[in-house]
């Protein structure tokens, strides 16, 4: 994989069709475009790996493998490249999938979330309110027909918030991730965990896997790697 890995870096070419014999955890990775555009643009392009079959039924399998038994009730992707992996992996789970919005885009209502993303520049994201929030009480529960029975009127807790697995594509400082944690949480959410292909050891990211639980596909011994754009 660590010859696979540099043979990416140095050729912006390779076969899409190709599936090697044994398919280690992140053998996709090596399908990732190097930047040839210089130092305004990301070091890698992830998207030519949505665009192998074969790597993206993978890439999403390795970061759902943690979550397995996991309460789930959403996927939640971060505007615009976590819709990719965040809509694929809904469609694996057969749940329903959140978009996490740059704000302006949404005509309902919505919260707002200002954050600084990995460039440095300030800016907001929004969700809309109506798909997190805790439901409204309803229905009568045996403990509910118990105490009227005996004349005592309890107002029934609200059923807590959805568990939301937020998606993204990469996770470098994490301010566009927490931003987006800080919005489930706002509306009563639950975050069930946090997934990307790559979240780097950076401060934020950090900060992130030290409280959630956290799901990506680099191996141990490529994190360096990646954590130094190398």
């Amino acid at each position: 994989l660590n010859a696979q890995c540099s043979q990416c870096l140095e050729s912006p070419h390779m076969d899409l069709c190709h599936v090697p014999a044994t398919r280690e955890k992140g053998w996709y990775l090596a399908l990732m475009a190097p930047n040839v555009k210089g130092p305004n643009y990301a070091w890698l392009d992830p998207s030519r790996l949505y665009c192998h079959p074969q790597g993206l039924q993978d890439c999403v399998a390795d970061l759902l493998q943690p979550f397995q038994g996991d309460p789930i009730d959403m996927v939640a992707g971060i505007d615009a490249m976590g819709f990719i992996l965040g809509a694929a992996t809904a469609s694996v789970l057969r749940k329903g999938f959140l978009a996490i919005r740059k704000a302006g885009h949404l005509c309902v209502q919505t919260v707002a979330q200002p954050y600084t993303d990995y460039s440095g520049r300030e800016k907001v994201m929004e969700v809309r309110t109506d798909a997190i929030s805790p439901g409204e009480p309803g229905g009568c529960s045996h403990f509910g027909v118990e105490h009227q029975a005996l004349g005592i009127h309890l107002q029934p807790l609200p059923p807590p918030g959805l568990r939301i697995l937020l998606m993204d594509q990469w996770v470098e400082t994490g301010g566009t991730m927490r931003a987006a944690i800080e919005l489930v949480e706002r509306l009563g959410g639950v975050v069930a965990g946090i997934a990307a292909i790559c979240i780097e050891n950076s401060e934020g990211g950090q900060w992130i896997q030290q409280r959630y639980k956290c799901s990506h596909c680099v191996p141990t011994h490529l994190q360096p790697r990646f954590d130094h754009h190398q």
